[in-house]
């Protein structure tokens, strides 16, 4: 008789375990979840920033092409959905018997979205390009 009533007052001990390991392993599938989806944003924007950087590089080329044409090598561009502004300044040099040469200084900033929403990225490459 000692055993039936212990099982009796033991009976709801197996319920409050279940719902317990049940809560737990809920919130274990929403942290799991979560970090998947931040893992899965970080390399959409490590992506972006890489095509950032190449649109930027890509202005830089331009502003080099159009110094050495003698245009002016200021301007803005679209590249793939990124807005490319390209400015350059130069000066001019001479170094003993080598002639004045011109020197420019190019910048070009890639950005993509507006700033301030999550989807922004920018990114910026400088050079600079000596011309006889």
């Amino acid at each position: 008789m000692k055993i039936s009533s212990v099982l009796k007052n033991d009976a709801g001990f197996t319920l409050v375990q279940a719902v317990f390991i049940l809560v737990v392993l809920a919130l274990l599938g929403v942290v799991m979840m979560r970090l998947i989806g931040v893992q899965s944003s970080t390399s959409v924007f490590a992506l972006q920033g890489a095509r950032a950087y190449q649109a930027a590089r890509s202005g830089l080329e331009w502003g080099a092409a159009q110094a050495s044409a003698g245009n002016s090598c200021n301007g803005t561009m679209t590249i793939e959905n990124f807005n490319v502004d390209v400015i350059c300044s130069n000066q001019q040099f001479a170094e003993g018997p080598i002639g004045p040469y011109d020197v420019y200084r190019i910048s070009a900033t890639a950005t993509f979205g507006n700033y301030g929403s999550p989807d922004f990225i920018s990114r910026r490459a400088e050079m600079k390009v000596g011309f006889p």
